[in-house]
């Protein structure tokens, strides 16, 4: 099949016994016995996701990983994935800017006991840098096929930075610091990852653990920033069609009018 053959080219093969070599290549270059946490990082639609959970599960019991973890997968998906055996971590795109993970498998997450590890917590960056320009961005940024940080979907959102800042300010911390408490508040089974490259900003991400949002706060966030007044899609339609997150069904392309 045409389909099958693109996603194997993508990287995305879920046959058990590429999961297995994989695993393999992976304990011989991290120079390890044992893996704590393996993600499966994209559910191989070709295979039933019982039977790549399953060639995991024999990883398990071989001794060579620990736990089992998925990414950017469905409620549903999640939960077929734990009857074959358990899931320890769903690891998906989760911020005041990207809320799929609220229509379904943060709660199923929360259900069968299983962390959600927010990856992109600070929006890839919007929501840490209010100057950030699009046209500046290096040549293999990944961020220059996303239709959010494309025109004219960037400059709709940039208007959303004007108020996001008043709030941090209000808040006493910095806008990065704002988006992590706010998702660190949600639930006591989120964990956080922002990426960063300087020491600066990783203390200053740690310091986020220590801000308690007020109600009132929140709801202000949650106003302000959400699928209905965020512009544009998270993914281009490729990379979509790789991902099995729930999704919304359509997202204004303006904003809250008691904001702007």
């Amino acid at each position: 099949m045409r389909h099958d053959r693109c996603r194997r080219e993508a990287g995305i093969d879920g046959r058990p016994d590429s999961l297995k070599k994989t695993c393999e290549t992976s304990l011989r270059n991290l120079r390890t016995d044992v893996i704590d946490l393996y993600y499966l990082h994209r559910w191989d639609e070709q295979v039933p996701i019982e039977d790549s959970i399953g060639a995991l599960s024999d990883l398990v019991t071989e001794g060579k990983i620990k736990q089992i973890g998925l990414s950017e997968v469905s409620a549903d998906t999640l939960r077929k994935a734990h009857e074959i055996h358990p899931v320890a971590a769903v690891q998906s795109e989760y911020s005041l800017w990207s809320r799929n993970a609220e229509l379904g498998v943060l709660d199923a997450c929360a259900e069968l006991g299983a962390a959600y590890v927010a990856f992109s917590p600070l929006a890839r960056g919007f929501l840490a840098d209010l100057d950030l320009n699009p046209e500046a961005f290096a040549e293999k940024d990944i961020r220059r096929g996303m239709p959010r940080f494309q025109k004219p979907h960037f400059s709709k959102n940039a208007e959303l930075l004007r108020y996001y800042s008043r709030i941090a300010k209000e808040a006493g911390c910095t806008p990065a610091q704002l988006a992590l408490a706010w998702l660190l508040q949600r639930a006591p089974h989120i964990h956080v990852i922002p990426g960063t490259t300087s020491t600066d900003h990783l203390e200053e991400n740690l310091k986020a653990g220590s801000i308690s949002l007020n109600e009132a706060t929140i709801n202000i966030l949650d106003a302000l920033i959400n699928s209905a007044t965020v512009s544009g899609p998270r993914y281009n339609a490729a990379t979509q069609a790789e991902i099995d997150t729930e999704e919304f069904s359509a997202a204004a392309n303006g904003v809250d009018g008691d904001f702007l």
